[in-house]
């Protein structure tokens, strides 16, 4: 099976060819639902990277709106490689910077190589740390992976934590029920910037990126516990202490 294509970094942020997509999937994204951004003020000028929570698939769309139509940049996704596999779609990601991440322990060395190069040509990168779908059962955020701070770390850049809800009312997590309502709020909120300048040495010890990563999902369930008007669970949700797989529909396998 041949490797996802990696995509270049354009000359231009907002290429041609993203805004021709973006033209034709946002007044389709905006008959799903409508988004209210808030705490742009809080975003940095030039390179950074964006992280939220994940609810469901149509997370990405939704993002990419906020993004692109809020926050007046273009986002590149560290996204799943299955998606590069899909006829027409599959060939369209990369041509608009979309980065293919592989699972099951082959080696994703070249595609964070690529999503360096955007961050270095100033642009935008958007993770969702947890890697899948929350397992948590109240739909938080729940323990996330580290790559984010890895790529924060290892260029110096901020990390931009959001929020989002509002998303599972137009599709629950792994259901096949889908209500769009072009009135119903999706409500993005984006938090300070995080640096972590003190954590660019030689030698970072796994306890030290630990510490990193919960800090920034700790960070990003508060911001979604503003929106919800609730109080976050002090402990992340963990799928291997609930003997949960790490990757897949968790739920077909109960």
């Amino acid at each position: 099976m041949a490797e996802a294509k990696l995509p270049k970094v354009p000359k231009r942020e907002n290429s041609l060819i993203f805004f021709l997509v973006a033209a034709i999937l946002a007044p389709l994204i905006r008959l799903m639902f409508r988004i209210k951004t808030e705490g742009i003020e809080n975003l940095p000028k030039g390179g950074y990277i964006l992280v939220a929570n994940h609810v469901n698939y149509l997370d990405p769309l939704a993002f990419a709106y906020s993004v692109y139509i809020h926050m007046k940049r273009t986002p590149h996704y560290l996204a799943k490689e299955p998606l590069f596999r899909i006829p027409v779609i599959g060939a369209l990601l990369p041509k608009v910077g979309q980065i293919p991440v592989y699972r099951g322990g082959k080696s994703n060395e070249q595609p964070l190589r690529a999503a360096v190069e955007f961050l270095k040509a100033g642009q935008v990168v958007v993770v969702f740390p947890e890697g899948t779908l929350t397992r948590d059962p109240n739909q938080w955020p729940m323990r996330g992976k580290s790559g984010a701070i890895r790529l924060a770390i290892e260029l110096g850049l901020p990390i931009v934590p959001a929020g989002h809800w509002g998303i599972e009312k137009i599709l629950g997590t792994y259901s096949k029920r889908f209500r769009p309502n072009p009135f119903h709020v999706v409500r993005v909120k984006i938090g300070q910037p995080m640096f972590f300048e003190h954590l660019r040495k030689d030698g970072i010890s796994a306890t030290e990126m630990n510490q990193a990563t919960d800090q920034v999902m700790k960070r990003i369930a508060g911001l979604v516990g503003e929106i919800r008007g609730e109080t976050p669970p002090e402990e992340l949700w963990d799928p291997a202490k609930q003997g949960q797989s790490e990757i897949g529909n968790f739920r077909k396998e109960n």
